[in-house]
């Protein structure tokens, strides 16, 4: 074809860049809650991350997702699955990285840090891919839990904290490094565990302790092709939590049956199933009718890696947003230039920050909960409220990010094309282990079991005198905390409880003109439903500029 017109005004991708030099949020929450944490290895990761070829990975292990193959060529029963090379290439970063078992060795943990660097570095992996991080974030959760069987966790702890990768499906005394993942809902149940009907017979014993055939199925099981698996079945006794490997100690494979892959909205490279356990061999971790306990202690953990995992997200999808806007021309001058873009950008940057600092606010929890009854206390009150409201703001954050490239920003191909990846993304962490009514009903049994008011009152106590609506707001909590609103008030509640924790954060962290305009906006109702109804008063210049990837 003979040229018909010049291309121009077109965006140029972000890429080749540093995920964590120009992220001014996480560096602050980082001096603020360990300011003795050295970030040498984030900065060497982020550049590493942000680089075309991993994005590139990143790319092609969601477009070449995940294929079940049952059986052998031969007609042999075999329940493998084959990913793409980039799938693999980035498991193999995430465990260099140590986001998986390493922070529960006892190099890391004689840091005094080791959850919260592992929670930085999560994040600033979570804005090149999210969904390979579901059997990195399992094995996270799993590792501690494993202890409740000192036999097996003596002998898996050294692979389980290794930054080695390896995914073959053989014996985990011959592998440098191993995976873990967990299997509770089943087709009825949901997430009302104790409807399962999956079962345990007793199979005698041995080296590992009680040993059981199981029987039965799970509906959602994510990453079947991690090395074992602590599961949820029926015994006499009640729900109990055992551990299931896919590869026997005898060398041969347990009978884990894998019937088909979700077909899911997002998530794409990582595999979730459907599995069947036909007399599968497991071993009883913890107490016997005690695995609802043993179970949700994983689940306060991968529940902040939800929280986590979106902050990133926004992030990321604010960091294109940003990156577009300043280069597209529209209406005679950049987008950035814009009044009413600018709003939005500023907006959707208060959100951003504000879900990274109350994120790392409760990593920080993950260190000190064993020895300061304050932060045990802060831990089981803002994993809940950090889960419920920053994954809940997250779809609509991206949508809106979204809305920044135009019809750019709808297509899945480019670099822009990643928003679209995000906005697939984004519902997942609010549903997965535990949707908002969940958390809304955890955070009133973390109600009753703590001073949870006096410890609300002591986090929030920093910011007292700094602006009236947050004095407002954080007056009238305790007494409702001692209230322990009904269920009906239980959402507002987690909320109410998210913004101020958010607000007071930002008071330490942010300079004033974040502060301000959060508070301003989302405590004093000067703020519309929507993204980009901050006041004109706004001090939008420096948001934005604070916010810059660059």
């Amino acid at each position: 074809m003979s040229a018909t017109h010049e291309v121009f005004n077109q965006v140029e991708p972000l890429v080749d860049y540093n995920l964590f030099a120009g992220n001014q949020a996480l560096g602050a929450a980082l001096k603020f809650n360990a300011p003795a944490l050295n970030t040498a290895h984030l900065h060497a990761l982020g550049d590493t991350l942000g680089s075309a070829d991993m994005q590139t990975h990143a790319r092609l292990a969601n477009v070449f997702t995940p294929q079940l193959k049952s059986h052998s060529r031969f007609g042999h029963r075999i329940d493998q699955l084959e990913f793409h090379p980039s799938y693999h290439a980035l498991m193999t970063a995430a465990t260099a990285a140590g986001l998986h078992g390493t922070p529960f060795s006892a190099a890391e943990q004689a840091s005094g840090h080791a959850h919260m660097a592992r929670a930085a570095a999560f994040m600033l992996f979570t804005e090149l891919e999210p969904s390979i991080l579901c059997p990195i974030s399992m094995t996270y959760a799993v590792t501690p839990a494993l202890q409740g069987n000192p036999a097996i966790y003596a002998d898996w702890a050294p692979q389980l904290t290794s930054r080695a990768y390896d995914p073959a499906l053989k014996l985990w005394k011959d592998k440098p490094g191993v995976t873990m993942g967990m299997g509770m809902t089943e087709k009825q149940g949901g997430s009302d565990v104790r409807a399962n009907t999956t079962q345990a017979v007793p199979d005698g014993s041995d080296a590992w302790g009680q040993r059981f055939k199981v029987t039965g199925h799970k509906w959602f099981f994510s990453a079947p092709m991690c090395d074992a698996f602590l599961i949820l079945a029926q015994k006499p006794s009640g729900l109990s939590c055992l551990f299931l490997p896919r590869v026997l100690p005898d060398g041969s494979l347990n009978q884990l049956v894998i019937q088909r892959l979700k077909d899911k909205l997002g998530n794409k490279a990582n595999a979730s199933s459907e599995v069947e356990f036909a007399g599968a061999t497991a071993w009883l971790v913890g107490e016997e009718g005690r695995g609802v306990p043993q179970i949700l202690a994983m689940g306060t953990m991968t529940r902040l890696d939800c929280a986590l995992g979106t902050s990133a997200l926004m992030r990321q999808a604010l960091s294109i947003a940003l990156n577009h806007t300043t280069q597209r021309s529209a209406f005679g001058k950049k987008l950035i230039e814009q009044p009413l873009m600018q709003n939005v950008l500023a907006d959707l940057a208060l959100e951003s920050e504000a879900a990274t600092a109350l994120a790392l606010r409760l990593a920080r929890s993950f260190d000190r909960a064993a020895t300061d009854e304050h932060e045990r206390v802060m831990q089981r009150l803002l994993t809940p409220v950090a889960k419920f409201w920053i994954c809940k703001r997250g779809s609509h954050f991206a949508q809106e990010a979204m809305e920044c490239l135009g019809g750019n920003g709808y297509v899945e191909e480019g670099g822009e094309g990643v928003m679209a990846r995000i906005y697939r993304e984004m519902p997942l962490n609010s549903i997965w282990e535990g949707a908002g009514n969940i958390m809304a009903l955890d955070l009133l049994r973390a109600l009753r079991k703590a001073d949870a008011a006096a410890a609300l009152a002591h986090e929030l106590a920093p910011a007292q005198g700094m602006h009236p609506a947050l004095d407002h707001l954080a007056a009238s909590l305790p007494t409702r905390v001692e209230l322990m609103a009904t269920e009906m008030e239980a959402r507002r509640l987690a909320q109410d409880v998210a913004l101020a924790v958010q607000a007071a954060l930002l008071a330490q962290t942010a300079p004033p003109a974040v502060f301000g305009a959060f508070c301003d906006s989302r405590l004093a109702g000067h703020w519309g439903h929507s993204f980009g109804s901050l006041g004109a008063g706004t001090d939008f210049a420096t948001i934005i500029q604070r916010a810059q990837p660059h």
